[in-house]
């Protein structure tokens, strides 16, 4: 599960925080107070994937948790909060080691994209530094070292494109991915092609792990933005 702490003092702004990273389908918890912040982080073990942390706050600021959070993780994304535009507020929180700052007032779509972005840094760089050799979601599992795939235990024959695709939605699962996303992940930054190449890719993919592509389980279209590989049970019917 994508677990969030939400750290505000202004019960307003938290309240609308939560509601939106919760209808993206994240767990969230939140406090309001650096001191509560920093209880709670310690009583779920750092159990935390991002921090979403005020900057002005009575009693312990938000750059003073910034800096007591990291301490106790370096692998911790951390996005920063303030009504405050001046540069110095951002440098101030980059230089102490924030992932990510954001100004209010914000709209919920980039709440939610750049809380998606870093959740897809910091799961990405998590893998990297355990050296995940295996990715598995419901009957699928894919094998990294040998780059094969099988589904309940029968191998899947995809193409190279078609494999970084499924790579990628299994490292993001239950992860609205955008189409520009899927193209610089799986073609690089490099490709300056058409974006519809995704679709005709995620078609083809369908065709080969969908027991039924024309109504697919697995691989969701979320309409006007791109795609997102749903995480199923292995006795989901």
């Amino acid at each position: 599960m994508k677990r969030l702490l939400v750290c505000e003092d202004e019960d307003t702004i938290r309240e609308f925080v939560v509601i939106n990273l919760k209808r993206a389908g994240y767990d969230v918890v939140d406090v309001n107070s650096g001191e509560a912040a920093l209880r709670v982080f310690d009583q779920e073990n750092g159990n935390f994937d991002i921090a979403l942390l005020d900057i002005m706050m009575p009693g312990i600021d938000g750059i003073t948790v910034l800096k007591r959070l990291r301490e106790k993780s370096k692998t911790l994304g951390i996005i920063m909060l303030s009504a405050k535009s001046q540069e110095m507020d951002k440098v101030n929180a980059l230089m102490n080691e924030a992932d990510d700052y954001i100004t209010k007032p914000f709209a919920p779509s980039e709440l939610t994209v750049r809380v998606d972005a870093l959740y897809r840094r910091v799961i990405m760089n998590s893998m990297n530094s355990e050296g995940i050799k295996m990715l598995e979601s419901g009957p699928f599992v894919i094998n990294l070292d040998g780059r094969t795939v099988t589904k309940n235990g029968e191998p899947i024959e995809l193409t190279d494109v078609e494999y970084k695709i499924l790579t990628y939605f299994l490292k993001n699962k239950n992860t609205a991915l955008d189409r520009v996303s899927i193209l610089s992940n799986v073609w690089s930054d490099s490709y300056y092609g058409d974006n519809k190449i995704v679709d005709v890719n995620i078609r083809r993919l369908r065709m080969k792990i969908e027991d039924d592509p024309s109504e697919p389980r697995y691989i969701m279209t979320i309409w006007g933005y791109g795609y997102k590989w749903e995480e199923k049970p292995e006795n989901h019917r």
